[in-house]
């Protein structure tokens, strides 16, 4: 295992920076206005959230369309997504380190939007998945394009703060997505959110594909050769600091997965929120989308490692005391919500951090790095979050479990990740290729 944990010995330091210099001599400006780049991207990794937030309040309706008899059944509709999505995107990192960006994205935005139109004449549940399944894989291409782009124009605590920017925006989707799919079932049936997830992907594909210059020049490029792929495949998963923070992702996502697996049972069926429901959902991903605008304000000065630490201890100890409350027979409205609110604040502050600290050691291979990434921790995050969303037992104690076990695992990852340590300001990490 390749260690890249950062320590204080001088002579070490010296070796981290002359083995950093030869990448930083290719990370280059995109070529269009700032805010557009961050706007693309952030629309570009929106459509997953949009997928499968928008989702939610649909599922009710879509369980007795297609006659779903047991209630957490229905979270196969979010979980087939899930599949598609984080299983695919180990195929699409060496495709867009051969090929470039421009023509895997743009293809990956135009499978979403087929299969949106699949699912939107869907007329019974393996359909309906079938559809679910391709729109994750052309999400999943588009997905690890853009985090693909954004290495290749941005190092360190730079790329940081434009993960954190785009997060931002990743994270207000949840805001409205509900919202937007409850009113779509006010006027019309489930089907037409697929035709509005239809129009979105439409809709970025054109964009994509008139503004987005490719990032990734001729000579850059790695050709697709099975002995070079399982290198660079290699190269990922035995890098220590990318390996930590990649599985620590998943287990934070694990959590996220698990609230969105169990949210709409929890605030409707305990709660007894109703159509209200969105409303709710929507002021916890606004502050989910706060705390990743002022992680981008902060990660420079403080640095991505302090920030995220003291966020996953926080993260853990509010999902045990959840679980405690629960397990007491303590259930209140506004304690749940004060808790998950803080918790999901916290999330803020550690997905995009973890992702870019698991990218920067790998720039050289950053298509593949990313589908690395990618795949493991959002198709191990769902995996972590259907199971613990099928012990879903009409209490939130779950889900307070889930977050303090995830939560646990995710610090040991960073532990492992830094050699033992935590909070340390540096960022500095070693390339590899």
């Amino acid at each position: 295992m390749k260690d890249t944990s950062e320590t204080s010995a001088a002579p070490y330091h010296a070796q981290q920076q002359a083995r950093s210099a030869p990448y930083k001599e290719d990370v280059r400006e995109p070529g269009i206005p700032f805010a557009e780049f961050v706007a693309i991207i952030a629309m570009i990794m929106a459509l997953n959230a949009l997928a499968i937030d928008v989702m939610l309040p649909a599922l009710p309706a879509i369980g007795d369309a297609l006659n779903i008899i047991e209630d957490n059944d229905r979270q196969l509709v979010l979980l087939s997504y899930l599949i598609g999505f984080g299983g695919a995107q180990l195929f699409f990192g060496p495709v867009t380190d051969a090929v470039g960006r421009r023509k895997v994205l743009v293809g990956g935005l135009a499978l979403y939007s087929l299969a949106s139109v699949a699912a939107i004449f869907s007329t019974d549940l393996e359909q309906l998945l079938i559809a679910r399944v391709v729109q994750g894989i052309g999400c999943a291409a588009a997905r690890v394009t853009a985090l693909s782009v954004v290495r290749d124009c941005y190092s360190g605590r730079r790329m940081g703060k434009v993960m954190s920017l785009v997060m931002m925006v990743f994270m207000s989707v949840p805001i409205i997505a509900p919202s937007i799919g409850q009113a779509i079932l006010l006027v019309a049936g489930w089907h037409w959110i697929f035709a509005m997830l239809l129009f979105a992907g439409v809709a970025m594909m054109l964009w994509s594909a008139m503004r987005l210059p490719e990032t990734l020049t001729a000579e850059r490029r790695r050709p697709m050769v099975v002995a070079k792929i399982v290198s660079a495949y290699k190269t990922a998963l035995t890098t220590r600091v990318s390996v930590g923070y990649t599985f620590g992702t998943a287990f934070i996502f694990g959590g996220l997965f698990s609230f969105l697996a169990m949210s709409q049972q929890i605030f409707v069926d305990i709660f007894g929120l109703g159509k209200l429901f969105p409303v709710v959902f929507a002021a916890i991903a606004l502050t989910m989308a706060g705390s990743s605008f002022l992680n981008a304000q902060l990660v420079e000065a403080i640095g991505m490692r302090r920030l995220s630490h003291v966020a996953a201890l926080v993260y853990t100890l509010l999902g045990l005391v959840i679980f405690v409350q629960s397990s007491l027979g303590y259930e209140n409205f506004w304690l749940f919500l004060g808790l998950a609110t803080l918790i999901m604040t916290s999330f803020g502050f550690m997905g995009a951090n973890f992702n870019a600290m698991a990218m920067e050691p790998l720039g050289a291979i950053a298509g593949t790095a990313s589908s690395v990434i990618g795949t493991i921790s959002t198709l191990g995050g769902a995996i972590l979050g259907y199971v613990m969303g099928q012990f879903f037992d009409g209490t939130t104690q779950p889900l307070g479990l889930a977050y303090t076990v995830y939560g646990l695992c995710a610090i040991g990852c960073i532990l492992f990740a830094e050699g033992g340590r935590m909070f340390h300001a540096m960022d500095r990490q070693t390339p590899q290729g």
